[in-house]
């Protein structure tokens, strides 16, 4: 990854989402997994097992922040104590990057505890833009932005998803998290392709992957974090290898969480997967520095 728009972002490998279900194994057994990525909410404390549980961890693997409240599509003013706070824990534990989601989840202060779609309107780019380049500025450092699942579409959209997302990364200097699923999922309830959204996505931009599963409502499908990985984004996610490259992958399973070993399973088809695509050279030293943060 050596693009100046991927800087402070490094090759960590292949992880899986720290849940509380797992922190005992993980702590007492070390597990063959090459990083974590944490949800960045669960531990803006100042105290508390959470927090102590992250710490530990950190001090064995290298951890990425995950948020899901930046709301960064969201017309109410962005929360600077929340900034704060992430930009603290970012230092605490050095944490390998900040991400979060390209999405708007609430106004008025109300939060709807969920990942909304934007309206891919030129208004929206900038306002979007300018929100970006402020936290960005807040934290000291470039951040990555994930693509959302999406169930529903807005009449004033001029733009497709993927070339609003490119424009916003272009725009607002930050990074794409690529969710794979959720383009998946996203291309089977809108019609479109997702070969093609894939293709659009510049490919400097791009520094990490999602890995999940999802549900087949028959009409629609659901992302639920609640299955494995299934053939078909296993597939998608061999042609996002070929054209981004193999960049650290991340396994989310949210709800009927399995044995760890079994994220650690898919973390390691993740691996052989991408070594398939790409050759030996898909792998890396896990215990390699990261690399230095040169900040938005």
């Amino acid at each position: 990854m050596s693009s100046a728009a991927r800087t402070g972002f490094t090759d960590l490998g292949y992880g899986v989402g720290l849940r509380p279900p797992h922190y005992g194994h993980v702590l007492e057994t070390r597990p063959a997994v090459d990083w974590f990525e944490a949800i960045s909410e669960n531990f803006l404390v100042a105290g508390g097992r959470p927090l102590h549980v992250l710490e530990r961890v950190r001090a064995d693997y290298p951890v990425v922040l995950h948020g899901v409240s930046l709301s960064i599509g969201s017309t109410d003013p962005l929360d600077r104590d929340y900034l704060s706070r992430l930009r603290q824990l970012a230092a605490r534990i050095e944490a390998a990057w900040i991400s979060d989601h390209l999405c708007w989840t609430g106004v008025g202060s109300h939060n709807l505890h969920d990942l909304l779609p934007l309206p891919y309107s030129e208004e929206a780019l900038d306002h979007v833009a300018e929100r970006v380049r402020r936290v960005q500025d807040a934290l000291g450092r470039r951040i990555a932005l994930e693509n959302v699942s999406s169930y529903l579409t807005y009449c004033d959209s001029v733009l497709s998803e993927w070339d609003f997302l490119a424009a916003l990364a272009e725009r607002a200097d930050c990074a794409i998290l690529l969710d794979v699923n959720n383009v998946f999922v996203s291309a089977h309830n809108h019609g479109f392709d997702a070969r093609a959204y894939l293709a659009a996505i510049p490919v400097e931009r791009v520094v990490q992957f999602h890995l999940a599963g999802h549900s087949d409502h028959g009409t629609h499908l659901l992302d639920t974090h609640d299955h494995p990985v299934c053939d078909a984004v296993w597939e998608l996610y061999a042609v996002a290898v070929q054209r981004f490259g193999a960049l650290p992958t991340l396994i989310e399973w949210d709800d009927r969480i399995p044995a760890f070993d079994r994220l650690q399973a898919e973390a390691q088809r993740a691996s052989a997967l991408a070594a398939e695509v790409c050759g030996d050279h898909a792998r890396r030293d896990a215990t390699a520095p990261l690399a230095a943060d040169h900040g938005a």
